[in-house]
């Protein structure tokens, strides 16, 4: 698990630090990368998350599907929506705390399935939505106030957070708490009620000129083949 550690912190890391390289406008860019990263959840919730999290049996699975999917709609009640992406100021310029709060709590939660060994389409999906989420975090803090020390700081702690569920998730299964199946099999079904949350947010989402354009189609379509080449592999 550790090169999937090092990818997870470094994909949230440089989603992040970006933000201070890149100068100017990059809203476009942005959406696109959203487009690609929302189309490649999808297709791995849809080909591989909920066919595995279904594998045991367990009827109740649906219902914290259901669960993770409403509980990411209150999280961005305090999240302004940066899990997708989302960048909001606001005129107060305090320190965000709900926002940073929320987002962590989010990658903890998306980490810990892992330890079951839902590895790499699952780490890739993560990894690919939390490029954007790291970018807008970090643009966030700068608008409001955040030194940029601060803001290193609150983007590194944003990218740890997805390894610590990871291994807060793994010490729990190694503790001698009973068969975890179950367990595992539910957060994973958490997880997939926030990954259809955030990837269907993005692709319904319309522009500004409420357009479905033709590089969003490219992107979207790019990241589903992707998606479905890796699962033909398998299959296959």
């Amino acid at each position: 698990m550790i090169w999937q550690s090092i990818l997870l912190f470094s994909a949230a890391f440089i989603g992040g630090v970006s933000v201070f390289l890149f100068k100017g406008d990059h809203h476009k860019k942005l959406r696109l990368i959203l487009s690609f990263s929302g189309a490649y959840l999808f297709a791995i919730t849809v080909l591989h998350l909920i066919p595995d999290a279904y594998h045991n049996n367990d009827n109740m699975v649906g219902v914290f599907i259901l669960a993770g999917f409403l509980f990411q709609i209150v999280l961005e009640q305090f999240s302004d929506g940066i899990e997708h992406g989302h960048m909001h100021t606001h005129a107060h310029k305090a320190f965000p705390i709900g926002i940073m709060a929320s987002l962590c709590l989010h990658a903890f939660l998306e980490g810990m399935p892992l330890a079951q060994g839902y590895q790499s389409q699952l780490v890739f999906g993560i990894a690919l939505h939390h490029i954007p989420a790291a970018f807008a975090l970090g643009t966030v803090l700068l608008h409001n106030n955040q030194s940029r020390n601060a803001t290193l700081f609150f983007i590194v702690l944003f990218a740890l957070m997805a390894p610590l569920g990871y291994f807060f998730s793994d010490s729990l299964s190694r503790g001698g708490v009973g068969n975890l199946q179950h367990y595992f099999n539910r957060i994973m079904g958490v997880v997939i009620g926030i990954f259809l949350h955030i990837s269907t947010t993005i692709l319904f989402e319309a522009g500004p000129d409420h357009k479905f354009n033709r590089r969003k189609l490219i992107a979207v379509l790019a990241g589903t083949g992707i998606a479905l080449g890796g699962f033909l592999v398998e299959v296959v």
